[in-house]
């Protein structure tokens, strides 16, 4: 049986005290209905978009920083994660409902989960501009990446692809089917220490304009490059808009 995912969502972890500003702001930034909350005291939600399957979700993390980890939606929780063990990866949970909480090599959390989804959402368009969250990055630490980008790669089943395009050779790609919602990019960063982390882009129309409805929104931008801003929600979620066609 494949450990390829056939669907990836994507979690916006959040702190307690940032959980409700959080899951405002990403509501407004974009356009998606907030489904019923689940859980412990109502610790996990959905980003519902208007069509298509969901791919965005939020918790309110018990303790610790904020993050985003990823779920990777496979037939078999169990046989992906045995896959993954004999890669690299550790087991931090088995759950009684079925997922499995994973760490990668470097560190990186990540859940298989058996959730069916098939339907990518449209972009969201906004006065005649379009935005969508379309992409996952994840930030490696330079010892980390090249153990993590063959651990990905391996459990994935997905092609490496060398620097993305962009003049930036720190960035290459690990290309998902064209059907899943979100794109996958590998950042080799700049100084050693920490473990693996990840951050999630939206492609949109008019970078400046997005940029500018995210200020208004409560977010902050923190660094402007030649196809990237960088900007952080009003939480401390650090985030990227692209130049992309959405």
């Amino acid at each position: 049986m494949s450990t390829s995912p056939f669907w990836v969502s994507a979690f916006l972890d959040f702190v307690p005290a940032g959980f409700e500003r959080g899951v405002e702001f990403w509501q407004d930034v974009t356009g998606y209905t907030l489904s019923e909350r689940r859980g412990v005291d109502g610790a996990f939600a959905t980003l519902v978009p208007p069509d298509g399957d969901d791919y965005l979700r939020v918790q309110r993390l018990g303790g610790g920083d904020g993050r985003v980890h990823l779920d990777l939606h496979v037939e078999s929780p169990t046989i992906a994660a045995e896959a993954a063990i004999e890669l690299g990866a550790h087991v931090l949970m088995r759950h009684e409902q079925g997922y499995v909480v994973l760490r990668s090599p470097g560190g990186f959390v990540f859940c298989f989960v058996r959730h069916h989804a098939s339907r990518r959402p449209a972009p969201t368009t906004w006065g005649g501009g379009r935005s969508v969250v379309d992409q996952v990055c994840l930030d490696l630490p330079p010892e980390h990446h090249d153990a993590e980008v063959a651990f990905w790669q391996a459990l994935t089943g997905w092609d490496l692809e060398g620097p993305d395009g962009s003049g930036s050779p720190e960035l290459s790609r690990l290309r998902s089917p064209d059907e899943q919602p979100l794109r996958w990019l590998l950042q080799r960063l700049d100084g050693p220490g920490g473990a693996v982390a990840a951050h999630l882009d939206l492609a949109a129309d008019d970078r400046e304009a997005e940029a500018a409805r995210h200020v208004a929104l409560g977010a902050t931008v923190t660094r402007v490059h030649e196809h990237w801003s960088v900007l952080t929600d009003p939480v401390g979620t650090t985030y990227c808009i692209t130049g992309r066609r959405p």
